[in-house]
Order: C-alpha cells, then structure tokens, then sequence
C-alpha cells in the first residue's frame, strides 16, 4: 500500500480513472435523474440515494471478482458471424432495456401531459423505480468496472477511484434531478439522450462501438442549448423594468 501512496503512477492511474468513472457515471446520473422525476419528493430523494448506492456496491462487487468478470468476455454465441460474450448480451439487453424504457417515458410525456397532471403515484412506484434502477445499475457497473481493468492493474486504485466517482455523482444527481423534474424541456431532452445511450449499449454488444467522445459532445452541445433556453425563458418572465 506504501508503495501506491509513493508512486507517481500510482497516482496518475487513480486520476486517470477517476476521470473516466466520471464521465462513465454521466449515464448513471441521467437515468436517475429522469426515474426520480415520476415519484414525490421524499420518495424521489430516498431512491436517488438507494440508486447511487446501489452503484457503488455492485461496482465494488464486481471488482472483487475480476477473474469471473474477464470470463464474460469470452465468446459463448456466435449470430450471423459476430460472436457475443455475455458482456455483450448483458450490454445488448440494458441497451434495448433503456431505449424502451425512454421511449415509454416520451409516450407518456407527449401523449399523457393533461392526465399526468391529476394522475397519484401508485403505491407500487418507489418499488418498480427500484427494481428499474437496479437492472440499469448492473449494466452502468459492467460497463465501468471492464473499463477501468484495461485502465489499471491494482485492484486498490480500481476501488479508490470507484468510491470518488461515486461521490461526485452523489453530490451532482441532486441538482440535476430538480432541474429535470422542474423543467419538461430538459427532462425530454434527458430521455432522448437515454435512447442515444441505449443505441450506443446495443452497438457495443454487437462489435459496432460508436466512440464515446461523440455521444457525450452530443449530449454537452444540446445540454448547452437548453440552458440558454432556460435562461431566456427566465428573464422573458422578469417584470421589464
């Protein structure tokens, strides 16, 4: 341990992946946030926090099983040529499982605005936004912790940069889960950045990898524009002075 403390590329390694778990948490976060937005507040806040620690520990979990982690990226199927890992079969079915689950959101978004207004939570809701966010949080994890084995050799460094990401996650999904639920634009331009994500999950496992440097430029560009939006829609409803 003394000697990860002292080394120089102990230290790089730990920044270089915190930054990727980062940015690999950014779905994470988008997820939550958009899932949180259909239950009460208190609800809302209790299964954010359920769901970011629900991250942590799976992500923990399967670090502490690497050899069993790399096996599934050993071919088990081969469709049309392509042979699939069950990496890529756990990738292929989150993704189809986001793309459905936003497209559903933007039907009821776009066909249900009216009803939605009237319409109570079941009392089921918290237990079926918890069962949804426990599927996606073993994909995210997946993704992240195979991610972070090509990245780095020591299992500590793997762990300590899993726990910040984390963190940063907790303490940003706050704010970014009150500004969709507060602002309808913002929320359908989260689940349509769900679909893109879920078609980037379903690439993945077919061998078709979109790199993420354009899905995430995307994704900062059209948050970009929205806040402009935003604002504008802000100060057109200042009284003129």
């Amino acid at each position: 341990m003394m000697q990860l403390i002292t080394s120089p590329e102990a230290w790089a390694a730990l920044l270089t992946l915190t930054a990727l778990e980062i940015v690999l948490g950014i779905d994470n976060v988008i997820f939550l946030s958009v899932l949180v937005s259909r239950i009460p507040q208190p609800m809302a806040t209790r299964a954010r926090q359920i769901g970011l620690l629900l991250a942590l520990v799976f992500r923990i979990i399967l670090l502490s099983v690497l050899v069993w982690l790399i096996g599934l990226t050993q071919p088990v199927i081969t469709i049309e040529s392509v042979a699939l890992s069950w990496r890529d079969i756990i990738l292929i079915g989150g993704g189809l499982f986001l793309i459905a689950k936003a497209t559903h959101e933007i039907h009821a978004e776009v066909e249900a605005r009216d009803a939605a207004e009237n319409d109570k939570p079941s009392p089921n809701a918290f237990f079926w936004v918890i069962v949804q966010i426990i599927i996606i949080d073993l994909v995210f994890s997946l993704d992240s912790i195979i991610t972070a084995i090509g990245m780095a050799q020591d299992i500590e460094i793997m762990i300590a940069a899993v726990v910040i990401a984390c963190i940063i996650m907790y303490v940003s999904s706050g704010p970014v889960a009150r500004f969709v639920a507060e602002h309808p634009t913002t929320k359908m331009l989260a689940l349509a950045f769900l679909v893109l994500i879920g078609v980037a999950l379903v690439a993945d496992g077919f061998k078709f990898h979109i790199p993420r440097g354009y899905i995430y430029f995307a994704i900062a560009f059209s948050a970009a524009v929205e806040m402009f939006n935003v604002l504008a829609k802000r100060n057109r409803k200042r009284p003129a002075r």
